[in-house]
């Protein structure tokens, strides 16, 4: 009731925090370097595909010369703490169940 005229209050979940973005990161990383399934991706690719896996919106754009479609329009920063939980907790099990060792995550003392 006491802000100037033209401000806005908004009310929001919490956004993710750093740590969990630093365990998001470490974890793809370990999933990029173990090419599960055959699957050559970034470390971004896996995040824009577990992020599609939960539902979350990726758009995906044809590359420049023939070099075929890349993942656009998501961010994780976006994602509140919970969403962000869910994200880990799926690349998580994906990981677990094709044997990813975790070794980012263990010197970061997540586990």
């Amino acid at each position: 009731m006491e802000a100037p005229e033209g401000y806005t209050v908004s009310i929001a979940e919490p956004k993710r925090s750093l740590d969990q973005n630093a365990k998001l990161w470490a974890m793809l990383g370990d999933v990029a370097r173990s090419k599960p399934e055959g699957r050559n991706w970034t470390a971004e690719t896996w995040k824009a595909a577990f992020m599609h896996y939960l539902g979350h919106q990726v758009i995906f754009c044809e590359g420049l010369g023939g070099t075929g479609p890349f993942p656009v329009g998501f961010r994780s920063s976006r994602l509140s703490v919970k969403q962000m939980a869910d994200l880990i907790t799926c690349v998580q099990e994906y990981g677990d169940t094709h044997a990813v060792k975790w070794t980012d995550t263990e010197k970061g003392g997540w586990k």
